[in-house]
């Protein structure tokens, strides 16, 4: 496939500190994985339907566990500072009906909370 999306080497330079550490076993290829989730979220794939060049789907499901753990939130917020104030601010009108389930979804820990808000008690 030509179209596959692989981070550079500065690119990943920039993101690895905000990576957890291995707990013993070494990890397969960082930057490999990382492209993968990249590309099937991009092109709103299923984790099973990502091209073997990525590796194995359940190696690229690996952005669930470090979505949980707050990863992904970290490298966003360290790459937003890092940009400055920007020059444009864009207000998106879309509109997404969500499941009436959807509310409970956080209560139950598969979505992070990124707000700062207090935590209830």
């Amino acid at each position: 496939m030509s179209d596959l999306i692989w981070l550079s080497e500065a690119q990943m330079r920039r993101i690895e500190p905000h990576f957890p550490l291995s707990h013993g076993v070494p990890r397969v290829d960082d930057r490999r994985v990382i492209s993968g989730i990249i590309f099937v979220i991009r092109n709103g794939l299923r984790w099973r339907d990502a091209p073997k060049d990525y590796g194995p789907h359940k190696t690229i499901y690996r952005f669930i566990r470090w979505s949980r753990l707050g990863v992904f939130n970290r490298i966003f917020a360290a790459l937003a500072a890092k940009g400055g104030k920007p020059d444009q601010l864009m207000i998106d009108a879309t509109h997404l009906k969500a499941h009436r389930t959807a509310a409970s979804l956080l209560k139950k820990g598969l979505f992070p909370d990124v707000s700062d808000a207090p935590k209830a008690a």
